[in-house]
């Protein structure tokens, strides 16, 4: 099972310790099975109690994963070794296609909302035992989220997207736990899950979403939770539809006990109408980042879902950090009160250059994907040397692996930093570049 390779330690620290040393010098490589709890305890000569518990500590680091009575095994992915590292940097006089971040120019002055949130600090400073969430923040994100037809819940604030789902998965879930995950996917969540010592399930997606039928079969193989994206989906453009809403709606209905957690990180950039899904379970959460339409920078997010989950998050929150600055909180509250960003035009602005793109890159017989937001997904046969075609022809792109699992090969197109004019060239270079279209791609 391990080949050469001799698991050692007298204490469950030291059993794992042995295993993270396997895994980091290739000893034990990825998705190697490891021995069942108690024929280790014997060959080793110790409880087996002391090698649960290192295995435990092993999934909570997010080296192994346990799949029910298929046993133990080394992650695919070690959780060290974040995708973010998998990238194309821009050499000089290379365009850069491939980060993800939206256009400076789209993004709202911050003066006057700081200036404003430290006047009103000077009046009445946040003190320790205050309220975490700023009153005026709560009532305009609830006010926000009631128009799009989100069901009624408390509000929590967080240090962005990533942040949210981290706290609402750590609150309900242990590790080993299944988390139904999009395939291709934001590919910080991919991530997350392992490093939580969960185990991802890929749910195939279209330009609508998560399909159903692959949703219910991460259900039946025993997801605990569900992340879905609601618009904007990172990397395909994805953006749930009303009908497909209705399917998923129906398909969680029937597994009210799984907890689902919607990311909206696309509001404000995208004028497609939400869909959400909230409700559709006992345990939901909905999760929107100003990140995109207002600054990464900003590090705000707002959590609302039933109320023993939000009450949860906040209860934890509270040993840490203890809560989001409110100064914060409140530049933000003041960025909204006073229309700082212009919803209608910013989508309207990413709309033109991916549009245009998806549409010359079909001209020229290329598959291309992104009904919103500000990426293009384009399946290729390889994704290697469509990488470096595109780097040769003066493109940089983000290479697929950053966000699949099971999905095909494919590269990840930003149109945040193009103009229009620059749409017919990169189309012609990614032509180019992407070879035959391959058999299986998007889903």
């Amino acid at each position: 099972m391990l080949g050469e390779y001799r698991i050692e330690g007298r204490r469950a620290s030291e059993i794992a310790a042995s295993v993270e040393r396997g895994v980091a010098t290739g000893a034990l490589e990825p998705g190697q099975l490891i021995p069942p709890m108690r024929e280790l305890a014997g060959s080793l000569g110790v409880n087996a109690n002391t090698v649960a518990a290192a295995y435990r500590i092993l999934r909570e680091r997010g080296v192994i994963e346990t799949d029910g009575r298929r046993g133990s095994r080394v992650r695919p992915r070690p959780a060290t070794t974040a995708r973010g590292s998998i990238r194309v940097e821009s050499p000089a006089g290379v365009r850069d296609a491939g980060k993800g971040n939206p256009d400076p120019a789209l993004l709202p002055a911050l003066g006057p909302a700081l200036a404003e949130a430290a006047r009103q600090a000077a009046e009445r400073p946040r003190l320790y035992g205050e309220a975490p969430v700023d009153e005026e923040f709560a009532r305009l994100a609830r006010a926000a989220l009631d128009a799009d037809g989100v069901p009624d819940g408390p509000i929590a604030v967080t240090s962005g997207s990533l942040d949210a789902i981290e706290r609402v998965l750590a609150v309900h879930l242990r590790p080993g736990d299944g988390v139904a995950v999009e395939d291709p996917g934001w590919g910080s969540l991919l991530d997350l899950v392992p490093a939580l010592g969960l185990r991802p399930v890929p749910v195939a997606v279209d330009d609508e979403g998560p399909l159903p039928d692959d949703m219910a079969r991460a259900l039946r193989q025993g997801a605990r939770a569900v992340i879905v994206t609601a618009r904007a989906q990172n990397p395909t453009g994805a953006a749930v539809t009303a009908r497909r809403a209705e399917e998923l709606r129906r398909l969680l209905g029937a597994h009210p006990d799984v907890l689902l957690i919607e990311d909206d990180h696309g509001h404000g950039i995208v004028d497609l109408p939400l869909h959400p899904l909230a409700g559709a379970t006992d345990r939901w959460a909905m999760v929107r980042s100003v990140a995109k339409a207002y600054g990464p920078d900003l590090r705000i997010a707002t959590l609302t879902g039933d109320a023993e989950t939000v009450d949860r998050v906040l209860g934890r929150q509270q040993l840490g950090p203890g809560w989001v600055s409110g100064l914060l909180q409140s530049a933000v509250a003041h960025l909204w009160a006073t229309g700082a960003v212009d919803a209608a035009a910013v989508a309207g602005s990413y709309a033109r250059r991916r549009d245009g793109l998806v549409r010359a890159l079909g001209r020229r017989g290329v598959e291309a994907h992104g009904r919103s937001g500000m990426n293009v997904w384009v399946p290729v046969a390889d994704e290697t040397g469509a990488v470096a075609r595109l780097l040769g022809a003066g493109w940089a792109v983000a290479p697929g692996a950053r966000f699949r699992m099971n999905a095909g090969p494919a590269v990840r197109l930003t149109v945040s930093g193009l103009t229009m004019d620059d749409i017919e060239p990169l189309a012609d270079a990614v032509a180019a570049a992407a070879g035959p279209a391959p058999a299986r791609s998007y889903g």
